[in-house]
Parts: structure tokens; sequence; C-alpha cells
């Protein structure tokens, strides 16, 4: 089945799939940031921040701002942080029964 919901849900995925991504997506949730301030908290060069910043953006994750020569990139829509911190959860969890296990096996 190829509907179009499918297709957006899997290019959402697909956005969201690279670490730096989503370090970008963290480092905008107390505000806007520009390139230079992503730069610093990211750690990651100029050309490889602008492609990224380009998936988010046509992904509508995230918007630009100009002022002056300066451009502030911030989230779109909150509510990905929702979906990011449920993720988090989830992995929690994981990690929780991962821990259970090997307790389980060193008491054996």
């Amino acid at each position: 089945m190829d509907s179009p919901l499918h297709r957006y849900k899997a290019e959402f995925f697909k956005t969201l799939g690279h670490p730096l991504r989503l370090a970008i997506l963290d480092a905008l949730r107390s505000g806007p940031l520009s390139v230079t301030e992503l730069q610093a908290v990211t750690k990651a060069d100029q050309s490889m921040l602008s492609q990224h910043l380009s998936r988010l953006r046509n992904m509508n994750f995230v918007t630009a701002r100009r002022e002056a020569t300066t451009i502030f990139y911030q989230v779109h829509d909150q509510e990905i942080y929702q979906f990011l911190d449920l993720a988090r959860q989830i992995y929690g969890r994981q990690l929780k029964r991962s821990e259970d296990i090997l307790t389980e096996l060193n008491q054996a």
C-alpha cells in the first residue's frame, strides 16, 4: 500500500533518522538559535549543519528568520518534542529491561 500518509510518515522518520538533526532539534528546545550558535552546540561544521538544516526545513520541522546578516532557526511545531520525549522514554525502558537481564545473569 502506497498512500500519501504512508509516504509522509516514511519521510518524517527518515528526516529524524540522523543524530545531527536530532541534536539540532534538541538545541532548539529553548528557543531560536543562529547558525553560529547551533555550530557551537552541535560541534558540526557549517556545510554539514546547513545540509541538515535544509532537510529539517524541507519537512517543516524548522523555520528560518533573517535578522540583518544572521539567520535564526526555530522549531515550527513544538509538538515534535512530545514525540521525541516519547522515544526517550521508550529507550529508557529498554535500557532498564537490559539492566534487569544483566542483573539476573550476574545473580545466576
